[in-house]
């Protein structure tokens, strides 16, 4: 990578995060891969709350992401895959991105944060799942090293998705 990754932080997601999450993703482009608009704030709710026990129990989750200012701009992190398909038993690694945040390095900083913090737990190894269409997701795991390991259709959607693998 040729330029300075922004300086971004992580913490682990509070109450009052699910309204800054429901809020930073309420644009069509941030959510055109995950049912096109955003998430009842209920969601964000349980998602935090789920977040935090992830952090108490396993010593990740995904975490609230504050830009240089320390406002609220998204989320990135890892949590067991939460869905009854797909790579069951393993730590998927995430992220989603305020929209007027794109294009400025902050995905890619917290993502490597995220790395190096699975590997001091133990993590051996991340998947990321990610839309065959979403190109700029694909950049951030080429950014991370990872390697399509395979490719699948999403039983809900029937979207075409690509599984990226990491070795830690």
């Amino acid at each position: 990578m040729n330029r300075t990754l922004p300086v971004v932080r992580l913490r682990v997601p509070t109450d009052e995060d699910a309204v800054a999450w429901h809020r930073v993703f309420d644009h069509p482009d941030v959510m055109a891969f995950h049912g096109g608009r955003s998430a009842e704030l209920s969601v964000y709710e349980e998602l935090t709350a789920r977040q935090r026990k992830h952090d108490a129990e396993l010593g990740f989750c995904l975490w609230t992401m504050l830009d240089e200012d320390g406002r609220v701009i998204g989320f990135t992190g890892a949590q067991p895959w939460p869905q009854p398909w797909g790579p069951a038993g393993e730590i998927e690694i995430g992220w989603r991105l305020g929209r007027e945040h794109w294009g400025r390095g902050y995905v890619t900083a917290a993502a490597l944060m995220t790395l190096e913090r699975l590997r001091e737990a133990g993590v051996p190894s991340v998947v990321a799942l990610v839309n065959a269409r979403n190109a700029r997701s694909i950049a951030v795991t080429r950014r991370l090293g990872m390697r399509l390991a395979e490719t699948f259709t999403t039983p809900e959607s029937e979207q075409q998705g690509h599984c990226y693998r990491l070795d830690l």
